[in-house]
């Protein structure tokens, strides 16, 4: 069930379906690149305004899923008008990127392509790129796609998100919860 908080901006209603924290796992490959398994923590918030604020932190995972170096961080702000996206995004890379797009008519679905880049020098070669979102069985799922001067668009980042439930929000539920903590279960 998508909740929409009563604060939420109303062009942004549309968006809803992406609130929340979500964490899961997912997998990278391109060329110049040792292919990996990785975990990502995303975070879309909001403060009232017109935009929803976007993290992203991935990580490298070893064979049995634990945690190794960081992969890729991302900052930016989404916003919508109508159908119409628009979103500007940071990288811990040196990378600063525009993006537009489109929310899919009657599904949770965003399509995504990079309108303009800006690199840094210490940055690597990157030329644009395209993301297709989607919210499927209450999951949040998506595929990037990079270009470089080298390689052609393609296929580069694909992971499967769930929605991070916070424990807060089941202790205010709870009567009478134990100061100690042990009591609870005794």
């Amino acid at each position: 069930m998508i909740e929409i908080p009563s604060d939420l901006h109303p062009s942004l209603v549309p968006l809803a379906f992406l609130l929340g924290t979500w964490q899961g796992a997912g997998v990278a490959d391109f060329p110049g690149n040792e292919a990996c398994n990785f975990g990502q923590e995303a975070t879309f918030s909001h403060d009232g305004r017109d935009f929803l604020e976007y993290h992203s932190r991935s990580w490298r995972l070893d064979a049995e899923g634990k945690r190794l170096d960081p992969l890729e961080a991302e900052h930016g702000y989404w916003r919508i008008k109508e159908r119409q996206i628009e979103a500007v995004m940071i990288r811990d890379q040196g990378v600063a990127e525009v993006w537009y797009g489109e929310l899919a008519e009657g599904k949770p679905q965003i399509d995504l392509a990079t309108d303009a880049v800006a690199r840094t020098g210490a940055s690597p070669a990157y030329t644009g790129g395209k993301r297709l979102y989607g919210y499927v069985n209450s999951d949040l799922m998506w595929v990037g796609e990079k270009a470089t001067p080298e390689v052609p668009l393609r296929p580069y980042m694909s992971a499967h998100l769930k929605r991070a439930v916070d424990p807060r929000e089941f202790v205010a539920d709870i009567k009478d919860l134990p100061d100690d903590g042990i009591a609870f279960f005794r």
